[in-house]
């Protein structure tokens, strides 16, 4: 008898400890091409990033150009706090690349005037409370 109370426990711990529903058929669900839910797959209306408006033109975005290679700015001086603020967001923080345009190595220079900056108060670390 003890035999038999075990019998059904050992031959659910032998198949995974639970015993599973029959075998999914591919009746059951649609095919991915069958599907009415969703429309057409394709071009998204609209064009893409900048794309085709119905108002007329195509946006166009300018080139970015580094303001120190086009002004033929070697140094990036911590002192001139004027030039440094324009790179700097009103919150405090350095404002990154692909906004400013600004090239690698003239914003690897700016970040450490800026900080340089910073450090001897001339620049606020943060920006203005609320």
């Amino acid at each position: 008898m003890a035999e038999e109370t075990k019998a059904p426990a050992a031959t659910a711990a032998a198949s995974g400890g639970e015993t599973r529903p029959a075998e999914r058929s591919s009746e059951s669900r649609p095919e991915r091409s069958e599907r009415s839910d969703r429309g057409p797959r394709g071009p998204r209306p609209g064009g893409g990033p900048g794309g085709s408006r119905e108002g007329g033109r195509k946006y166009f975005r300018r080139k970015k150009v580094c303001k120190f290679c086009v002004e033929k700015i070697e140094a990036v001086n911590y002192k001139d706090v004027r030039l440094l603020a324009g790179f700097v967001a009103e919150s405090g923080k350095i404002v990154p690349r692909r906004l400013t345009g600004v090239c690698t190595p003239h914003q690897r220079r700016l970040s450490a005037a800026i900080k340089q900056a910073r450090n001897i108060a001339l620049l606020p670390f943060a920006g203005r409370a609320q």
